[in-house]
């Protein structure tokens, strides 16, 4: 659970530093998304072994998934990071701290509920076993470019 834990916060940080990449390049937004995405596709369809058949079922139902949670994640987070990142946090009142961890603890359950739905989905297209190898190779796949991120980043 702890290490889930981990990976959940890594993972939120490392979309939390893409997202940033990303709006601060409005104008290479879509082109740094298509590359990431086009890199993601092979990458999963190497370590799960996709068939054409299986890869033409299960594109369709992840890339709904990974649009949708990516659109919540990054509308959402975006608000998040700029109410944190306002001075005025420090004189944010009791009441609307509790109100922002309320809005926070329902996007994580709304995210919650997408990835619950889209494992229900891809139970009709992959075995137990790949749905199990899919996690995993996401995990991969991300802490991989969270360490070609930090590679790249600016010299101390």
């Amino acid at each position: 659970m702890i290490k889930n834990m981990k990976h959940l916060k890594i993972l939120t940080i490392l979309f939390l530093l893409l997202s940033i990449n990303f709006y601060a390049q409005d104008g290479r937004m879509k082109e740094k998304k298509d590359q990431i995405h086009a890199l993601k596709v092979a990458f999963l369809t190497s370590e799960l072994s996709l068939s054409s058949d299986v890869a033409e079922k299960f594109w369709p139902v992840y890339n709904d998934y990974d649009n949708k949670q990516f659109e919540l994640r990054h509308q959402k987070m975006r608000g998040f990071m700029k109410r944190m990142n306002d001075e005025s946090l420090d004189q944010m009142s009791e009441k609307d701290a509790t109100a922002f961890l309320i809005q926070m603890e329902n996007n994580e359950d709304e995210l919650y509920q997408k990835r619950k739905k889209f494992i229900s989905n891809l139970k009709g297209i992959l075995s137990p076993v790949k749905i199990i190898k899919l996690k995993k190779a996401e995990e991969d796949f991300n802490r991989k470019l969270l360490k070609q991120y930090r590679d790249k980043g600016p010299s101390k």
